[in-house]
């Protein structure tokens, strides 16, 4: 199995001070988040995509390329790339300096985004975002293949023999779908032979594991080997401690401040207790004996391979963020891996990389 640490740079008050970061300590707080990430192990380090605030993830191609020049190992991803916003054309210039850039170690998780005021921001309505998002892979994937591309589609002018560049470093990029709750970016992904991405953070599993069956049920549809279908998960919290006690006396605060945000947002309510939420949602809550109990369970219903978790302290101080993710590092990835094969990320796909654990792709 492979672990991700994931940021959207939310920038909101400190849950335990109540100050609210300046906008440049929040880009280097998740620069340094990026470098630990690498230090301690992590697989890959993801960057979210959002147009509105408190969010302050509207380029990761920029802030990915900032960590690519202090790291050298760990893969890099976007997560999510949205497409249904982006002119493809753009988004693959800026995609293929950064695959450069980086030496390779680059995947992309694309998705239509969610969030009406970046909607809004960009003229996009949930009439057409699914067919943006649509049309916007399939050039941007078109662009990535071939050095001279002749296209025409709904949203942007018509291409006629035009080059795009630079040239990418990996002459061909895994890119997940994004998905939480629609099948559309499941039959995309599907027809096309990527792999999946499910949110699976809001809801109990159930719902996000009908959503991988059905994944992988239009996969066979379309003539791919079940074997190499590909499945990455979230989470919706994360905190590992030596006990089940400490992990939830820590994270019982950040529950908190986060059921209190929703209520203040109107939004749904599901899980009421931190209790209900350590047990039900895909949050990783526990000692390491218990993480690794409750990804093997989650693993009996999705299959995957990659997950991600909150690089973000949430209200946590430093050590005991720190100590969270080392505890990680120590106890539960090793584990992890051990029962579950996984193959490698671009990191360990490119030339000039050592290769990581896992099964060929």
């Amino acid at each position: 199995m492979k672990f991700l640490l994931f940021t959207l740079v939310t920038r909101v008050p400190d849950p335990r001070t109540g100050v609210l970061p300046e906008t440049h300590d929040r880009f280097r707080s998740v620069v340094g988040q990026a470098r630990l990430a690498e230090q301690l192990g992590y697989d890959g380090f993801a960057v979210g995509e959002r147009h509105e605030d408190p969010f302050l993830s509207a380029a990761p191609p920029v802030l990915l390329s900032h960590i690519a020049a202090v790291t050298s190992r760990i893969t890099l991803f976007t997560a999510v790339t949205t497409l249904s916003l982006l002119d493809p054309v753009r988004a693959f210039e800026d995609y293929s300096t950064l695959d450069n850039l980086a030496g390779g170690r680059l995947e992309l998780i694309i998705g239509k985004g969610n969030g009406a005021a970046q909607a809004r921001l960009y003229g996009v309505t949930t009439a057409d975002q699914w067919d943006r998002n649509r049309e916007g892979y399939e050039l941007f994937r078109a662009l990535w293949a071939s050095d001279r591309v002749t296209w025409s589609g709904r949203f942007r002018p018509d291409l006629v023999e035009a080059q795009a560049l630079p040239r990418p470093y990996q002459p061909s990029i895994r890119i997940w779908h994004g998905s939480a709750t629609s099948r559309d970016s499941v039959e995309l992904a599907a027809r096309h032979g990527d792999p999946l991405f499910s949110a699976n953070v809001t809801n109990p599993i159930e719902p996000y594991a009908a959503l991988v069956r059905h994944y992988r049920e239009r996969w066979a549809h379309y003539g791919h080997d079940p074997a190499d279908a590909l499945v990455g998960a979230g989470t919706a919290g994360f905190h590992v401690a030596p006990t089940s006690q400490e992990a939830l006396e820590v994270y019982g605060p950040i529950f908190r401040a986060r059921l209190a945000l929703a209520r203040k947002l109107g939004q749904p309510i599901v899980f009421e207790t931190l209790e209900d939420f350590a047990v039900r949602s895909s949050a990783l809550i526990g000692s390491p004996e218990q993480v690794i109990d409750k990804v093997g369970r989650q693993h009996e219903q999705f299959g995957h391979e990659v997950i991600h978790l909150s690089a973000e302290p949430d209200g946590r101080t430093e050590a005991q963020h720190r100590a969270s993710l080392e505890l990680f590092q120590a106890a539960v990835a090793p584990e992890l891996r051990r029962r579950i094969p996984s193959r490698p990320l671009a990191s360990g796909r490119t030339v000039d990389s050592p290769q990581l654990s896992g099964v060929a792709p």
